[in-house]
Formats: C-alpha cells, structure tokens, sequence
C-alpha cells in the first residue's frame, strides 16, 4: 500500500503541477488519455434507469451587466462513464464515498479480448483469457485496475449495437459482453483494486442474476462501466485516475477516468 500510496502522489503532483515531477519523473514522458464519455442527451443509460438531464436556468447578461450561466443536472447513478460501488451487488459493502482514493488510482491493466467478441456479442472474458494475458505480458498485480477491452467502444452512442436494443424499457434483448463470474473469482483472489470494460457492464447484456456484480461487490471491487477509448491504451504501463462524484451512500456515480500512458 506504501508504494500505491507514493504512486498516487507523485501522479496527482505531476497532474496537478503540469511540470516535471520528482524522482525523475515528468509529464513529457507520459501522454494523458481520456476515458470517459461526454454527458449529454445521447448519453446511454440501462434501458429502465432515469437518463441524464442538462436543463437551463439561466444564460446570457444580467441587469448588472455580466455573464451568468447555470442549469440543473440528474439521472441515475448507472449511466454513461461511471463506478459501481461494492454497495451496488455488496450488501454491507463500500459505497461511492467510502472508497479509499488509493483505490482509485492505480496502475492500469488492459486484457483484450475484443477479437473473440467480434464473433459473439454474448462472449464472456475466461479465466483462460486471463491466463492467456499473464504469459503474454506481466502476472496481474495485486492492487492494480483491470480494463477489459471487447471492442464495443466503437458502437457508441448507437443503442441498437451498444446495448443489443433502443426499446426503452426493454432488459430482455440485451447483448454485449461481460465477465464470467470464474474471471470475476479470479481477479478477486488477485486482490485487484477496480474491475473496468467498455460496455454497459460488467455482467453480459444477457445475464440475469449478475454473478460479476455479486463477486466483486462481496471483495469490496468497484467497477468501471461505459469506459471510452480503450483501444488507446498498451496492455500495461500506465496508471488510471478513476475519480466518481462523490456521492454520499451513493451505489454508484458518475466517473471521469484518465490514464496517464508512459511514452
């Protein structure tokens, strides 16, 4: 934790500073990747979650002669880039606001499964997709941020192909890729910090008791859903800044996530 913890300072100092850090570090060396999707009226949401609204209050000159400008926002805590709390599938489990930020920024993982999706919209990732990861690159660490890559990214903000239907309401044709609850065992027996995928979950758009949820819910693993720009991020390298709006007793948030890639 002492080495995370030292991760998250220099990163934030470095970001913070927007200059050369200490111990050698520096910003050149690193390029910034955003991963998170713009909120606004093509946001996608579950098919029964309250989408996001951006309503205006004011905009334009006062009698005093200045700008103003100020709307009012909501929806639910599921949509678009976001965290899943523990809470969400935990009962008893860690809410928004209760994450450590240590858990929040970490060293970054991307496992790529994108090509066997291609062929199946309802692939989940394997425990043999994870091993096939550690001989190829580094065994997985303890504490670091897992990205799985299925390629969906590409079909966003598109209902129809990101979620499997544009029918509001309708949760029972829904198909994307997910997590096998085995994958899921496994990531959480490597003590992993946060679990993340570009689609709009964790558990496939087909799945009905949400065994990935469960799993990491029940180790206190937040997840990342509705990640962008995947496809811009090596298989390992860089660290991700996954920081939700902190909602008190929240299950989950609204997320801007970052990756600072080495060079």
């Amino acid at each position: 934790m002492k080495s995370i913890a030292q991760s998250i300072g220099v990163v934030l100092w470095m970001v913070l500073a927007g200059c050369g850090g200490p111990s050698g570090f520096s910003v050149e060396d690193h390029r910034l990747v955003d991963l998170s999707y713009t909120f606004d009226e093509t946001t996608l949401y579950w098919p029964t979650d309250q989408r996001f609204f951006h309503n205006r209050v004011a905009w334009g000159l006062t009698p005093g002669g200045y700008w103003y400008s100020s709307y009012q926002y909501g929806g639910s805590e599921h949509g678009g880039t976001h965290l899943d709390a523990p809470i969400h599938f935990g009962e008893g489990r860690r809410t928004v606001d209760e994450l450590p930020v240590d858990q929040l920024i970490a060293p970054g993982v991307v496992i790529d499964i994108a090509k066997q999706c291609e062929t199946d919209p309802d692939y989940l990732l394997s425990v043999a997709d994870l091993e096939t990861h550690e001989r190829e690159q580094d065994a997985i660490a303890p504490g670091s941020i897992v990205l799985v890559r299925t390629g969906w990214g590409r079909f966003w903000p598109d209902a129809k192909q990101y979620l499997g239907s544009d029918t509001p309401g309708d949760t029972a044709n829904l198909h994307f890729p997910g997590v096998s609850p085995e994958a899921a065992r496994l990531l959480a027996e490597r003590r992993v910090a946060l679990v993340g995928i570009d689609t709009a979950s964790i558990d496939r758009g087909a799945s009905r008791d949400f065994q990935a949820h469960q799993v990491f819910g029940a180790a206190n693993i937040g997840c990342l859903e509705n990640v962008a720009h995947l496809d811009q991020l090596p298989a390992q390298g860089f660290t991700i800044i996954a920081l939700p709006m902190k909602i008190g007793q929240g299950s989950g948030a609204p997320c801007r996530v970052v990756a600072l890639v080495r060079r």
